[in-house]
Formats: structure tokens, sequence, C-alpha cells
């Protein structure tokens, strides 16, 4: 092509007329790649306000005790279930009294305890799953991922994207 254009003067022309066309175009379908762009810009100016909000403030005492309490059930809970079979094994007799005074404690209180401790790690776990840092996805795939020759021939979808990556 640029041999020609210097033969036939026309690189200019052609250039004009094909940003005329690009420009039209943009008229009836929007510039994908520019729209891609522009939600990215978003995205990132929409995490650096969040960052902003959400930056971690200096904590003092009383939030590093209140810390501290909150990291308290689990362990206890676990520690409290492996003391009760040492319990067990130490004091059969004793254990045998406990358990069967628990089976006097009325069904509703035992939903309450279990809506309880569920509330208090379904919570924990939604505060760590909201927390996380987001993870982006991978670059998409092309065709030169793809294995050689492969023509898709059972899956009208694939076909047509492979038939849209080859014209690009």
């Amino acid at each position: 092509m640029g041999v020609m254009d210097r033969f036939l003067g026309a690189g200019t022309a052609v250039t004009t007329v094909a940003n005329a066309a690009t420009g039209v175009a943009e008229v009836f379908r929007e510039n994908a790649t520019r729209r891609m762009e522009l939600d990215e810009e978003a995205y990132a100016r929409a995490m650096a306000q969040l960052t902003g909000e959400f930056a971690a403030q200096p904590r003092g005492w009383f939030d590093g005790l209140m810390n501290g309490l909150n990291r308290m059930p689990r362990p206890l809970l676990t520690f409290g279930t492996i003391g009760l079979f040492v319990y067990a094994m130490a004091e059969p007799v004793g254990f045998g009294l406990r358990m069967q005074n628990l089976n006097l404690v009325p069904e509703p209180l035992w939903w309450l305890l279990g809506a309880i401790i569920s509330f208090y790690f379904g919570a924990r776990e939604a505060h760590y799953f909201r927390s996380r840092p987001m993870m982006r996805s991978a670059a998409p795939m092309t065709l030169a991922a793809l294995p050689e020759g492969d023509t898709f021939e059972d899956n009208p979808a694939l076909r047509d994207w492979a038939a849209a990556q080859a014209e690009h």
C-alpha cells in the first residue's frame, strides 16, 4: 500500500475517507474498544473512591480489645468441645448428669442458640467475603491459544466466534 500511495499520491485522501467512514460507523454502532476503555476508567475511579472511603483508620485500645473479643468464640467453642470429651472420660457420672440436664432445655431455646451462632458465623463469613480483594479475570482467549485446525463443527457459537476473530 505504501508504494501505491507514492505513485498515486492518494495517501491522505484514503486516510481521510477511512476516518470519515469510521466516524459514520460510530454514529450507528459504538466503538467497542473505546467503550471498554471508558468502562475500565470508570471502574478504576470507583475503586479509588471506595478505597479512599474505606481506608483503614488508626485504631485505639478499645478497637483492639473488641477485635480480640470477636476472635474468641471459635477457639472457645473448639476447646470447649474437646474439653467435654475430656470431662466425659474423667468423670462419666458428672458428665451424664449434665447431659440429662441439657435434655431438659426446651426446643425453642435450642433454636434460638442455633440462630445466634449461625448469624454470628454467617455475618463473619459475609464480612470476609466482602472485604477480600477483587480478582480480575484473565485476558480473553484468542484464536492463537486454541488447538491448531479446530473448526468447532459441534458448536455453532464457537464457530461464529472463531469467524469473528479471524476477521480481525
